[in-house]
């Protein structure tokens, strides 16, 4: 199982970083040992000050695949979760100076969230008008809507397939709105898609 991320799919999220739009989707990955054990809590790590929760829809490969056409994309998902992608951001903007990989700030093992609840795509009326939100402590820091994506899914699944054969089990994260933020010893982040309670997450 390997874990695909797009970043900067959001346009108000681009903003408030002062990052630059891309042409194109911005792929990274991160290794299964970047997956949060159930049940356990994300341990900020030693080497970052300024660790930010960034929550996103996910998408599970359901068939193998290359080169899949966006009209054809459809079939190869079945399910829509809830995640986040925990970002070093501090150590990112040290890397992105010197136009080093992401990897290290992105892909630290605990760096991915991925709720147990998955729920089925037909549960929603339409994919690009699905809300999922991020409550931290109790009070809402992140909500996003999929109508807001830059890229679709079917059109990022198009996308990943010209480079990388998705494979069953394979996780796609679709990218985070705006509304990130440092995360602090002892806070509580909980993720909604609607207003379903996907995860809950106890920083430590």
């Amino acid at each position: 199982m390997k874990i695909i991320c797009i970043g900067r799919n959001y346009a108000k999220h681009i903003e408030e970083l002062k990052n630059e739009r891309p042409t194109d989707p911005v792929i990274f990955l991160k290794p299964d040992t970047a997956v949060l054990l159930k049940k356990q809590p994300f341990f900020i790590p030693d080497f970052s000050d300024d660790v930010h929760y960034e929550v996103e829809l996910l998408v599970k490969i359901n068939k193998v695949g290359k080169y899949i056409q966006s009209k054809f994309a459809h079939k190869y998902y079945d399910e829509i979760g809830l995640g986040i992608d925990f970002t070093a951001r501090d150590l990112q903007s040290q890397l992105k100076e010197k136009g080093l990989p992401w990897e290290k700030s992105k892909a630290f093992d605990g760096s991915a969230v991925i709720g147990e609840k998955w729920f089925s795509k037909e549960e929603f009326e339409s994919l690009q008008n699905i809300n999922f939100s991020l409550q931290r402590n109790g009070e809402e820091v992140q909500k996003g809507n999929t109508a807001h994506m830059l890229c679709q899914i079917d059109e990022i699944i198009e996308y990943v397939s010209q480079f990388f054969t998705l494979k069953i089990g394979d996780i796609i994260f679709t990218g985070t709105p705006e509304g990130v933020g440092r995360v602090k010893t002892n806070d509580v982040l909980n993720g909604y898609i609607e207003k379903e309670s996907v995860f809950q997450i106890k920083v430590k």
